[in-house]
């Protein structure tokens, strides 16, 4: 076991957001933002960015390291560009009046197509489906639960072909979902 490898979890989270050069065994070295280090094998997890934006992602495995230098503290900009990388593509934030906007649509869209909705809860946030399943914010598929898998699959391919239909034609429906 390496000096790399005895470090704790709270050791590797100061590289966290820097950018470091790694030395490994056979004299090669690595330069990268550190995203994350791996709690179990001590594997750092690197981003390099091209001149095109284009994010390439390294893992250099923890028995192999020798040596880390910290080459630059990672600013707030840069904090939220390696966040982004690791973030899901539909991750989206909504302001209080967009999630309304999403609620509401969806509601009125799933009241024309029969079926029963209610809004429940204190702030009325979550849609309640027949009383069986319910959708939370922002109200896509991801966002649906109940414990009856049947209602589940049936409603969750509702909401992706009423998603899908709103992308495919943004002009002829200005609908928020």
């Amino acid at each position: 076991m390496n000096d790399w490898q005895r470090k704790s979890p709270l050791d590797w989270k100061t590289y966290v957001n820097k950018l470091v050069k790694v030395a490994v065994v056979e004299k090669h070295e690595y330069e990268g933002w550190v995203l994350t280090v791996d709690p179990v094998s001590a594997t750092i997890v690197l981003a390099t960015f091209s001149e095109n934006e284009k994010v390439s992602i390294s893992f250099i495995m923890g028995h192999a390291v020798q040596e880390v230098k910290i080459l630059q503290e990672g600013d707030s900009d840069m904090e939220q560009r390696l966040a982004r990388i690791l973030a899901p593509e539909e991750s989206q934030v909504f302001s209080p009046e967009e999630l309304e906007e999403r609620k509401n649509a969806l509601k009125t869209w799933l009241e024309s197509n029969h079926v029963p909705v209610s809004e429940q809860g204190e702030l009325g946030r979550t849609l309640s489906v027949a009383g069986v399943l319910t959708i939370d914010p922002p109200y896509g598929p991801e966002q649906c639960s109940s414990s009856n898998e049947i209602v589940l699959c049936r409603v969750q391919g509702l909401l992706q072909g009423y998603l899908g239909k709103l992308h495919r034609a943004p002009a002829e429906d200005s609908s928020p979902l």
